[in-house]
């Protein structure tokens, strides 16, 4: 099995527009599709998780229309993301897929399952809310006191964003940021503000309305966060557990919104379990 940080960079043209995605794993079975976060592109995907799935897996992650290499404009719409999202699965000629939804990602989960039962067979959100849940005060607030406070301490973002202050947990954000690292050739656009502003908006969307009933996501799904999420406040995770009748929920300690990079070796195993049981 080839590592993550050497896996190809491919192409495909959905509707008209090239869509850019990596795979891992062999490719037989049913696929899991990853669902990247705000302001994430395809290099921002954590090896640790990526490759412990496609240990038993086929696992295919990608940049959503107008991030990294794909073409196109961000939609200012979860429900439109999710339509792009189900173009380009479409694309690839899956007919049945298992989700892995992070953060945004979650948002864009959950309209599919709900959208398209027959598609999705499992679903795994992680450190997301539901439509309607309760959000931090604001996201752009959160995201600039962080960078702000990043430039002050000579740190990246992630450490306080993803991370709890412990030192244990800043440890594991070390950890996770050398991760990404290790992908020196072949890496994908950055992402860009007229992104990352069409992003926002979308969440915004996602918090202000009631779209999306929770009774209506019938498939058996795994909640993940950590108990100190300082973007999507971990109330939202105990929300979706309330609401998703076949669900289980895993909330791990002294973490944060990325709880699923410091324990990636646990949320690992849990993804197995529950993908081959």
């Amino acid at each position: 099995m080839k590592n993550y940080k050497t896996a190809e960079t491919k192409l495909i043209n959905v509707n008209g527009t090239n869509f850019a995605y990596r795979e891992l794993g062999e490719q037989t079975g049913i696929p899991v599709i990853f669902l990247n976060h705000l302001t994430a592109n395809i290099d921002d995907c954590d090896p640790a998780v990526i490759e412990g799935i496609a240990k038993e897996h086929h696992i295919v992650v990608f940049d959503n229309r107008g991030i990294g290499r794909t073409e196109g404009k961000v939609p200012d719409d979860v429900t439109e993301m999710a339509k792009d999202a189900f173009d380009f699965i479409n694309a690839l000629g899956f007919k049945e897929v298992d989700l892995l939804g992070f953060s945004l990602g979650g948002f864009v989960a959950q309209v599919l399952a709900k959208e398209h039962p027959e598609f999705v067979r499992k679903l795994i959100i992680a450190g997301t809310a539901p439509s309607g849940g309760e959000a931090t005060d604001e996201h752009t607030i959160t995201l600039q006191e962080s960078v702000e406070k990043a430039t002050i301490e000579k740190k990246h973002p992630k450490h306080f964003l993803f991370f709890s202050p412990s030192q244990s947990s800043q440890a594991s954000a070390n950890e996770f940021l050398s991760r990404l690292s290790e992908r020196t050739e072949d890496l994908d656009e950055p992402v860009t503000q007229e992104a990352i502003g069409s992003q926002f908006i979308a969440i915004s969307k996602w918090f202000s309305a009631e779209l999306l009933p929770l009774s209506a996501i019938k498939q058996s799904t795994l909640i993940v966060n950590g108990d100190r999420d300082a973007m999507l406040p971990t109330s939202n995770s105990i929300k979706l557990f309330n609401g998703i009748s076949n669900s289980k929920l895993a909330i791990y300690p002294d973490a944060g919104h990325g709880g699923i990079f410091q324990y990636h070796d646990i949320f690992v195993k849990q993804v197995l379990e529950f993908l081959n049981k």
